[in-house]
């Protein structure tokens, strides 16, 4: 199979089984309606591994940009082939998304909820923060990176590998995604969000372009980060991108911390002022 039709498939399997399990959880009458977070995480856990089985023989299964652009900086992966990758990963996600709409087609008109409908193609925060938001995707994506390189580092039984990646999802989803909604995929997010703007879905309403640079910058970041982080602190390989981004990521962190403090002084002292 070539490299790019196996990214095609195994982004395209992620999203099916990814968006298809919020789909069920979210829109109306489905059987699954309401079952929750938990059940979320582990569909796009099993989401994951599954493409990861499906096509990891032929390219390693990135099937997210963030994955191929960490291990490119890691030196793990050639620079050359990083355009063709993400092409290929940004097409599957958008097949996915597309076959995740005709699956639940008569659940759409029956959803009167827009954001429950946006929700199955793409994230969205649970408390609008750019900051905030922008640093919960680096922590998960590099998070993402970081395990990928010590669970590959480790001598497990090779089909094993893509379970333990799809747990790694599960925990990150678990832990850390309750935040945003953890795309930690630049082409999970920016696929189906496409896809949602494009297709025919009864009453959707906007598909929330003011926030989609966040799921898209803040993988990128922490992925990248998460990879030259691993050689640096496990192969003492410090590179000068490694202390760009620690940097980078320094300022970032600290600007998204001020950035609350400041609400939150704020809506203190309004507080005092109605007490007064």
């Amino acid at each position: 199979m070539p490299e790019f039709l196996a990214e095609i498939i195994g982004t395209m399997i992620l999203i099916i089984l990814g968006g298809g399990v919020v789909g069920g959880v979210v829109l109306k009458k489905s059987k699954a309606e309401g079952t929750g977070w938990v059940l979320i995480t582990i569909g796009w856990g099993l989401g994951v591994t599954m493409g990861v089985y499906a096509v990891g023989q032929f390219t390693g299964a990135h099937i997210n940009p963030a994955v191929t652009l960490g291990f490119a900086a890691a030196g793990e992966f050639p620079w050359t082939k990083v355009p063709m990758y993400i092409s290929a990963q940004m097409i599957g996600a958008f097949i996915g998304a597309v076959i995740v709409f005709f699956n639940y087609l008569p659940h759409w008109r029956e959803t009167e909820d827009k954001g429950a409908k946006l929700a199955v193609f793409s994230t969205d925060p649970a408390i609008r923060s750019p900051f905030s938001n922008l640093v919960s995707e680096m922590i998960g994506t590099f998070v993402l990176l970081f395990g990928l390189m010590f669970i590959g580092a480790n001598e497990f039984t090779e089909g094993l590998n893509p379970l333990i990646v799809g747990l790694l999802i599960v925990a990150i989803g678990m832990s850390l995604g309750g935040t945003t909604g953890y795309a930690i995929n630049p082409a999970r997010d920016l696929g189906p969000r496409i896809a949602h703007a494009l297709l025919p879905i009864p009453r959707k309403g906007g598909s929330d372009w003011g926030y989609a640079w966040i799921p898209v910058v803040g993988p990128i970041l922490g992925g990248i980060y998460g990879a030259v982080f691993y050689n640096a602190t496990y192969l003492g390989e410090y590179s000068i991108l490694f202390w760009i981004l620690s940097i980078l990521v320094v300022i970032i962190f600290v600007g998204a911390a001020n950035s609350e403090l400041r609400k939150g002084k704020t809506g203190a002292d309004q507080v005092e002022e109605k007490i007064v």
